[in-house]
């Protein structure tokens, strides 16, 4: 085949290619989905594309998170101003997408596993589904904005102050935030807040709106409250109504490079914002920094809890690469050499120059606990065969681990909803070399009884000699660049009301949560007498996956056998 034909085919092919690429998404709502690997599975989300998309063409992007007991369907339509019909139930409503005005806006809806909030799980899907979505189409980066109602709004305030650098400005409805929330609420000095609220919403109260207003507003931040008077619940109604969230969100673009950052944190998971890098904290505890530029090359700096960071200034108006950085660290002035980045380290209460690397085994990004961090990557749960009485006894401790990876929500009975996370459940003989490499695994039972415990015993920090009637340890530890969880004794969930009479029931004083929902709020180790709210000993480990002398007296003192290496 000549050259030229050659060409023309390639030329033919590509001009294919595009136009099927150009066709595969259509203009108007939908539902695409993404892969997760949390659990192996096709999780769906609602898409909207403006009527005239135009592939080459950058667009802002809108993500909208909906409310308990609803879905990713219904919350496409509602922030387009859309409710149900008179007489329509939700389940209806769902079916079928109507007309809406048309916006200049590609947006997104969520499902958060049926009713489980934006914490965990749903929080890595909703980060998932916005990298898809810059992967898919073009957006503009200081454009991707957020919003939510109930639920969702809180939701929407717990995602942005957490990464409050990802987007430009946030827009919650009734909200209400989950307990994570209220450590990040001076994130928030640079994301402009429009909070819409019933005036008579009996669900989310508007006094405790107003509340986390007025706490904004103290903090600096940019915030409008709109509050419905006599409107009760469905305030989002007026809150999206005609299209007014996107004609707020018209003018507002991301700044980059703010000239003062305020940033919390107590997690490696979300180590920084803008300029500002967190390399080095205590683990559990919630590290503070405050850093603003007082002239060309001149910043200030305080810290809480910190031990070392570093100021990724490159492309900062008010920075020259060229000229040394005057940077005054909680009152200490240090002049460093012209770089790009610049990183210090605190030795023996002094701050340095110098970037700060984690030593192989510590904690870090990925690598941190606390418990409930396990569950929400990839994980399997493991029950054990070994020195089983026959089958029975086979099949109580599969259900153990069952029980475990039921995400289900039920709210004191007002509503339950089965929850679309849906985890491995498998025997100890069952556990792969890919299990070993790739995933995080929750381990039930002890050396005795599950033979993945045992073979990983040389390397865990402590374990109960055999099960127990009456106590409940459970701990998470690294292993393979991985998190195992192991829970001997009780389970982890076993809750039992302090009011006298009631029936022991599972949950967690966390929260009420059943299975590895009763994990959330817990630190990296818990060891509790009949009921986890009977707490004996719980912590976090050091920074070098060590435990503190006096958690490893306290364990040995109720009969818990600590591994020497843990002692040094």
């Amino acid at each position: 085949m000549s050259l030229r034909k050659l060409l023309i085919l390639f030329l033919f092919t590509l001009f294919i290619f595009s136009a099927i690429s150009a066709q595969y998404y259509q203009p108007g709502p939908q539902v695409e989905t993404f892969y997760s690997e949390i659990d192996d599975s096709e999780q769906p989300y609602g898409l909207y594309l403006p009527q005239n998309f135009n592939p080459d063409k950058e667009y802002p992007l809108v993500v909208m998170l909906h409310g308990a007991m609803s879905n990713h369907r219904l919350a496409l339509k509602r922030v387009f101003g859309k409710t149900n019909l008179p007489g329509e139930n939700d389940a209806e409503a769902s079916r079928y997408f109507p007309e809406w005005d048309d916006v200049e806006y590609i947006v997104v809806a969520p499902y958060a596993r049926g009713t489980m909030g934006y914490v965990g799980i749903p929080e890595d899907d909703v980060l998932q589904i916005i990298d898809k979505c810059r992967k898919d189409f073009k957006i503009d980066r200081n454009r991707i904005f957020l919003t939510g109602l109930s639920m969702g709004g809180g939701g929407t305030l717990y995602l942005g102050m957490a990464y409050v650098d990802l987007f430009a400005a946030i827009a919650p409805v009734c909200p209400a935030p989950p307990q994570e929330y209220f450590d990040l609420t001076e994130n928030a000095l640079n994301l402009p807040v429009a909070i819409h609220q019933g005036g008579a919403d009996p669900v989310v109260r508007p006094e405790g709106t107003r509340q986390i207003v007025e706490e904004l507003r103290n903090m600096g931040t940019m915030v409008e409250y709109h509050e419905y008077p006599g409107v009760q619940h469905d305030s989002w109604a007026n809150a999206y109504a005609n299209g007014q969230i996107f004609k707020w969100f018209d003018n507002i673009k991301r700044d980059p490079f703010p000239g003062r950052i305020k940033y919390a944190t107590r997690w490696y998971k979300r180590p920084g914002a803008y300029w500002v890098q967190i390399d080095k904290l205590s683990p559990g505890t919630l590290a503070r920094i405050d850093a603003q530029f007082t002239g060309n090359n001149s910043i200030s700096v305080k810290t809480d809890n910190l031990e070392a960071f570093t100021l990724e200034m490159n492309g900062h108006k008010l920075f020259n690469a060229s000229e040394k950085v005057a940077v005054n660290i909680d009152g200490q002035t240090i002049s460093s050499l012209p770089k790009y980045n610049h990183s210090f380290t605190k030795v023996d209460g002094k701050w340095k120059s110098g970037k700060y690397h984690a030593p192989v085994v510590a904690k870090k990004q990925g690598l941190e606990g606390p418990l409930y961090e396990v569950v929400t990557s990839r994980h399997l749960y493991v029950y054990g065969t070994q020195n089983a009485k026959g089958m029975e006894e086979v099949a109580a401790r599969k259900a153990v681990a069952g029980e475990a990876a039921d995400f289900s929500v039920s709210f004191g009975g007002y509503f339950e909803q089965n929850s679309t996370v849906n985890p491995r459940v498998i025997a100890d003989s069952q556990v792969s070399r890919d299990d070993l490499l790739n995933a995080n695994l929750v381990l039930f039972g002890t050396r005795e009884t599950n033979s993945v415990i045992a073979d990983l015993s040389a390397e865990l920090p402590m374990r109960l000699e055999n099960e127990q009637d009456s106590l409940g340890l459970v701990y998470c530890f690294p292993n393979n660049g991985n998190l195992v969880v192991v829970s001997s004794g009780l389970p982890f969930w076993t809750f039992i009301p302090e009011e006298e009479g009631q029936m022991p029931q599972t949950g967690s004083r966390f929260g009420g949560a059943k299975g590895a929902q009763a994990l959330k709020g817990m630190k990296d180790f818990l060891l509790f007498e009949k009921s986890n709210h009977n707490v004996l000993v719980e912590g976090v480990f050091e920074h070098d996956w060590q435990l503190n002398p006096d958690d490893v007296e306290e364990l040995e003192s109720f009969g818990v056998v600590v591994k020497d290496s843990q002692k040094d």
